[in-house]
């Protein structure tokens, strides 16, 4: 009967110490995988320059580059809390505002901005999160 208890207590232990290592082993490839998806994450993140595809509001495009500064210096007075960037695409000018994720975020902001620039439109572009 001792042989017996001490053969269950030995395969007992056995199968505990190599549970333990095998857990250890499981955890190891658990932080390997998400290390490699955060230098995936990382590499990413430097092929876009950190941007993202959603939705600003244009409101200025022409061709003068006078009109546009002119445009974005009124912007930023009255929306001192809203981003303002001034691109120049062939052959205009453009005043685009705002770095929203999504449609419903850029249609709040556009009801704000419309009684000041009534010509303001939603585009689709990159944005700075």
């Amino acid at each position: 009967m001792f042989n017996r208890y001490f053969k269950i207590s030995v395969l007992g232990l056995f199968m505990l110490v190599f549970g333990f290592a095998g857990a250890q082993n499981n955890e190891s490839e658990t932080q390997q995988k998400v290390n490699q998806l955060i230098e995936k994450k990382a590499e990413y993140h430097r092929l876009t320059n950190g941007e993202i595809d959603g939705y600003r509001i244009k409101i200025h495009f022409g061709v003068e580059s006078e009109n546009a500064k002119t445009v974005r210096t009124k912007f930023s007075s009255k929306f001192p809390d809203i981003n303002t960037y001034q691109e120049y695409q062939q052959p205009n000018f453009v005043v685009l505002v705002g770095d929203y994720k999504t449609k419903i975020e850029a249609v709040e902001a556009l009801k704000k901005v419309q009684p000041e620039f009534n010509n303001a439109f939603i585009v689709k572009g990159k944005i700075k999160p």
